[in-house]
Parts: structure tokens; C-alpha cells; sequence
């Protein structure tokens, strides 16, 4: 019988080091597969996927070749920061090929028919990293990769959505799509907070005006009007724009507990959420959904916040 979850992981994930104290750890990566693997209930329930790593091809898709090569040639050269949060090391290029390649495993496995939905337990995240500049502990933008990926490989997939609830706003990924009308970005994140974008003013330019919606919370906003403020975002955006695949940049640090944000997110307020987004997939496209993971840095949570959420996927 075919499982109609993939959850898609693998070790060279947890070979990204970027030091002690830095909150992007590969601790992790350990929580979520330990929490998930280890639950003979869930993980029966799964299908598991190791993904190859994605070619230069796929990557250079999006990312401009100097960024590319400074990612690859970073640690070679005697580089650790890219910048002031963005650490890289021995196996960091690795990791991150190997990130992108879990993005596009989830692709192909839900436009091959294997699973209806995914979710990709990767690092380094990606949604800060911009067409030619890796910030914000983001190398390489899995999720902006993938999507234009789907685009190229499957002639069924002219349209997406792509659902950013991180607590920080996906810059990177807005901008890579900023005038594109193919791709609907949504995000719902803390303002003004990292990166300082993310105004309700952001709406796209040229053929891409009016295909990005920002939703900015204060901090401390009750969980109760963000979830509200999200759906009603879903509404509109679904009022207007019909996707042939959604993606979720499924940041956790909008959860109470973390700290590195200031919104009051629990782990029901995930799962309904992830009902929305998948209530909407099933109504306009089969239900295909890909979920990848970018923000989320208690440890004593994580795991536990992100079974709810692929628990739901699983529904």
C-alpha cells in the first residue's frame, strides 16, 4: 500500500557544523529523525527517503555560478563566516547539496505518484539565502530550488504557492520570486525582526505585482489572531490564485518556547495550520504538499512540534 507521507532526511544533515553555541546546531536535525524514527507508530506509517544530492545544474536553476562557487570553495579558501550568523565548515557545501537534493526528492516523490505529501527534515534551511548571497544560516534556498525544479521537470506544475510561517520573513525567497506571477510567496512572521523585511507594502513587482503577501505580526501577538491573520491570508490567496503544488517553509521558531522569536505559536496552533494549508492542496491540486523544514531552535521542543505537524500531514 502506497504511504502517503515521504519524510525525507539524511545524515551528511547533521556533518554541517557550525560550532558551539550556534542555535542553527545539528542537534536538530538528531531531535526531529530521533522523535519521528524512533516511534514505531509514525515511522511505520512512512515512507523514508535518502535523496542524493542535488547537481550544480539543478542548484545554479536559481543561484547565480559566484554563489555556487563561494559556497563550494568557502571552507577551501579559509572561510567560516559568510556573514555574521552564516557559518560554514569541512562538510557544509556537502550538507547543503545534499539539502537541496532532499527538496527535490520530495518533489519528484509527490509528482511521481509515491506520496501524496512530504517533509524534508534538512539543513541547513534555506529561505534567507537570495540568488547570490547565502545569509541568515542559509547556503543554498532549498525550497526556491525546488520549485523551480518542479517547473522544469513536470509539465503539470505551471503554478506555485509557497507557505512561509517562520518566525523571520523569507527574504530570500521573496526576492528570487519577487517578479515572477508562476510562484505566490506568502509569509506570516514577526516585524520588525530579522531580516527587516517583510512589510505589508511587499507585494512583487512587474508581471510578479501582486504575487507576495506579507503578513506581519508584533511581537507577543496572541496565538489565537495569528492563526486567525493566517487563514484568512489562505482566503485571499486562494480567492485568486489556483497552485498545481504548495510548499510549506515550515519554520518552528514561531513557537512559544523559542528563542530566537517572540510570537506565541504552540504546537495545536502548527497543526491547524498545517490543516489549512492542506485542506487548500486537496482542493486544488490533488493534495500535493511538500513541507520543509527552516527555523526552530529549542531542542527540548522540536522534535515533538514537528511530529504534530507531520502527524497531520499524515491525516
Amino acid at each position: 500500500m502506497k504511504k502517503p507521507t515521504a519524510f525525507i532526511h539524511h545524515p551528511i544533515y547533521q556533518r554541517h557544523d557550525t560550532g558551539p553555541g550556534h542555535p542553527e546546531s545539528p542537534e536538530r536535525y538528531s531531535v526531529i529523525v530521533k522523535t519521528i524514527l524512533e516511534d514505531p507508530e509514525i515511522s511505520s506509517k512512512l515512507q523514508i527517503i535518502e535523496p542524493e544530492p542535488a547537481s550544480q545544474g539543478i542548484i545554479q536553476a536559481v543561484h547565480t555560478k559566484s554563489h555556487y562557487r563561494q559556497i563550494k570553495e568557502a571552507f577551501a579558501s579559509g572561510i567560516t563566516y559568510l556573514d555574521a550568523d552564516t557559518l560554514v565548515s569541512m562538510h557544509s557545501f556537502e550538507a547543503a547539496c545534499y539539502g537541496v537534493g532532499g527538496a527535490v526528492a520530495a518533489v519528484d516523490a509527490v509528482l511521481n505518484g509515491q506520496a501524496v505529501n512530504a517533509f524534508v527534515a534538512v539543513r541547513p534551511p534555506g529561505h534567507h539565502s537570495s540568488a547570490e548571497r547565502a545569509m541568515g544560516f542559509c547556503l543554498f534556498n532549498n525550497v526556491a530550488v525546488a520549485a523551480r525544479y518542479a517547473q522544469n521537470q513536470y509539465k503539470e506544475v505551471e503554478r506555485i504557492a509557497v507557505i512561509d510561517w517562520d518566525v523571520h520573513h523569507g527574504n530570500g525567497t521573496q526576492g528570487i520570486f519577487y517578479g515572477d506571477p508562476t510562484v505566490f510567496f506568502f509569509s506570516i512572521h514577526q516585524y520588525a525582526w530579522y531580516p527587516g523585511t517583510g512589510s505589508r507594502g511587499e507585494t512583487g513587482q512587474g508581471r510578479g505585482l501582486g504575487t507576495t503577501l506579507n503578513v506581519p505580526l508584533r511581537a507577543e501577538t496572541p496565538a489565537s489572531v495569528h492563526r486567525s491573520a493566517f487563514e484568512a491570508a489562505l482566503e485571499e490567496i486562494a480567492s485568486k490564485f489556483k497552485p498545481d503544488l504548495i510548499f510549506i517553509s515550515a519554520g518552528f521558531d514561531a513557537h512559544i518556547s523559542d528563542p530566537l522569536g517572540q510570537l506565541m505559536l504552540e504546537d495545536a496552533d502548527f497543526q491547524a495550520m498545517t490543516r489549512c494549508v492542506m485542506q487548500w492542496a486537496e482542493e486544488v491540486c490533488d493534495g500535493r504538499l511538500i513541507s520543509c523544514l527552516e527555523g526552530g531552535y529549542n531542542l527540548s521542543t522540536l522534535g515533538r512540534t514537528v511530529k504534530s505537524h507531520v502527524l497531520e500531514l499524515l491525516k
